[in-house]
């Protein structure tokens, strides 16, 4: 039985599926309200690789229609903690 995805581990997967696109310490002073694909100039492609690296955490695909979910590192992290029990 894997663990319940915490507050914690759902940041650092998401700073995980971050690198690469931005520094470690943008990602640290990034507000968690903020639009990420805006913040960190992210492009469709960077965006598609940041929700396939999520997906990776999660262990199960993540659909296009939940793609609104992923915004900003708030939304971002109660969609991976709603969908990682």
């Amino acid at each position: 039985m894997t663990q319940p995805l915490t507050q914690d581990r759902a940041h650092a997967a998401i700073r995980s599926a971050l690198r690469g696109f931005a520094t470690g310490a943008d990602l640290e002073s990034l507000d968690p309200g903020e639009n990420l694909r805006e913040a960190l100039e992210l492009d469709s492609f960077d965006f598609q690789t940041f929700v396939e690296r999520l997906s990776g955490t999660l262990g199960r695909r993540i659909e296009e229609s939940d793609y609104g979910k992923l915004s900003t590192v708030d939304s971002t992290t109660e969609f991976l903690i709603a969908r990682g029990r």
